[in-house]
């Protein structure tokens, strides 16, 4: 798989970017999306899949939906997205860990604990919706409400999600009006999603979708995802919205099951800026229209099988957000070796991941290892310094807990070659001898990220 700044993209600098960065697709077919907001790089992990088109409505039964509906405070770029599915989707959701959870979070969590099944998912820029009392829930109650009569399904089976400023509820009357016309657009066509995607990005300046096609058993199955996310980036979610699709034949307790395995390996995993938002959102709605076996049991082969693919979307989705992370020049992809277990190794690439000195000194390009392995040793795992090792790229910096000489001049190349191609930064640690492997993406601090949010609302 290729990593970014390999083949097809280029960053240009412009002083009238909001971002500072203007992105140029050198490879993506012209779409009306694409005069929004180009397609981010394709991050999945290797396996055995194939990359197919078609991101959220990849897998059979699935339609989507983006229009502009007058949602956000300036500009015309589609604002409101659909995503329904044509049967009764198995549906798992995962949200934000923030007590000040947004209307939307709270009214799908008790959606998903009233129903095993939904039909469509909802999701509305430019207003959060959180923080805004029981008149934001009944907002939400309203949309759903809404939105259920016009596709003749009950208002349990519409999930919404929300994202924009907090403390702002949903322009709700330009919402409504916008249903019918929203509806109307709906389709299974990768025009479909793309709009879709376009329609649920804020600061983002990307659009993030993804689709694979696997065997899983005997037949083949697809999944496909979005996702929005570029700051207020933190792990136990991160400020992201994301929908997932699959036509895999699951039961719900196995799928919810994967769902929660797959973002603990993935949008758990990715920081910016060490926030946790109000409204992180991913719904998974598993349709069961391949005509594949049934998956009943969570430890089976084809379990297995389908938690690899469903992990490699929700990981390139992921990777994708920190990728674009705010101000951003490039991927910091950390791998941990050595551990005890995956969930050890996991924390400590994303102690890593998460440091504002480590990330300050990547967009510096300041191959200074010692904010590496501090990271390291303030995650709180255990392990013997003296057999910590660390690499930056194909270059080794430290190894048996001691420094090395090593080229600084190479190094701090690497890093830069990597920032002036918004390329991936690669850095290798081992703690020891244990079986435990985990990664965690994040993205380098630069200048860009204080101005843009120091901007935010005005």
């Amino acid at each position: 798989m290729e990593k970014p700044g390999q083949a097809s993209w280029m960053i240009l600098r412009s002083s009238g970017s909001r971002r500072g960065l203007t992105i140029v697709s050198m490879s993506s077919v012209a779409t009306d999306a694409a005069t929004y907001i180009p397609a981010a790089p394709i991050l999945l992990p290797e396996g055995p899949w194939q990359e197919v088109v078609g991101g959220v409505t990849a897998a059979n039964g699935f339609k989507a939906a983006g229009v502009y509906a007058g949602l956000r405070a300036q500009g015309q770029k589609p604002d409101l997205a659909l995503v329904t599915c044509d049967v009764d989707a198995i549906a798992a959701g995962a949200f934000t860990t923030n007590v000040v959870a947004a209307a939307p979070v709270v009214y799908c969590k008790k959606a998903l604990e009233i129903s095993k099944t939904a039909r469509a998912v909802l999701i509305n820029a430019g207003q959060a919706n959180a923080a805004t009392g029981e008149a934001g829930y009944q907002d939400v109650i309203e949309c759903a409400s809404s939105l259920a009569e016009i596709l003749h399904l009950k208002p349990e089976e519409i999930l919404i999600e929300s994202t924009g400023v907090i403390g702002h509820r949903i322009k709700k009357k330009a919402l409504l009006d916008s249903l019918p016309k929203l509806v109307d657009s709906l389709s299974p066509a990768v025009e479909g999603a793309d709009s879709a995607a376009v329609a649920i990005t804020t600061t983002d300046l990307v659009r993030k979708s993804v689709a694979i096609e696997a065997k899983v058993g005997e037949a083949y199955v697809r999944l496909g995802g979005m996702a929005k996310g570029s700051g207020m980036i933190h792990p136990n979610m991160a400020t992201m919205l994301g929908v997932v699709t699959t036509d895999a034949v699951v039961d719900s307790d196995v799928w919810g099951k994967m769902v929660q395995v797959s973002v603990s390996r993935s949008f758990n995993q990715i920081t910016v800026d060490g926030d946790t938002s109000t409204n992180d959102t991913v719904i998974a709605l598993a349709s069961g229209l391949s005509g594949a076996a049934r998956i009943s049991n969570f430890s089976s082969p084809e379990a297995a099988q389908l938690q690899s693919c469903l992990d490699a979307v929700m990981q390139g989705l992921a990777k994708s957000i920190a990728w674009d992370g705010e101000g951003a020049t490039c991927l910091i992809e950390v791998s941990v070796v050595g551990a005890n277990n995956e969930a050890e190794a996991a924390k400590i690439a994303r102690s890593v991941a998460s440091s504002s000195l480590v990330k300050a000194a990547v967009y510096g390009r300041d191959p200074n290892w010692g904010r590496i392995a501090c990271a390291a040793g303030y995650a709180g795992i255990p392990f013997h310094s003296n057999e910590l090792r660390i690499s930056l790229g194909d270059i080794l910096l430290m190894d048996g807990g001691q420094p090395l000489p090593f080229d600084r001049a190479a190094a701090s190349s690497y890093l830069r070659k990597a920032g002036d191609v918004h390329g991936t930064v690669d850095v290798h640690i081992s703690i020891g001898n244990g079986p435990g492997s985990g990664q965690a993406w994040g993205c380098d601090l630069s200048y860009d990220y204080v101005k843009i949010n120091a901007e935010y609302t005005t």
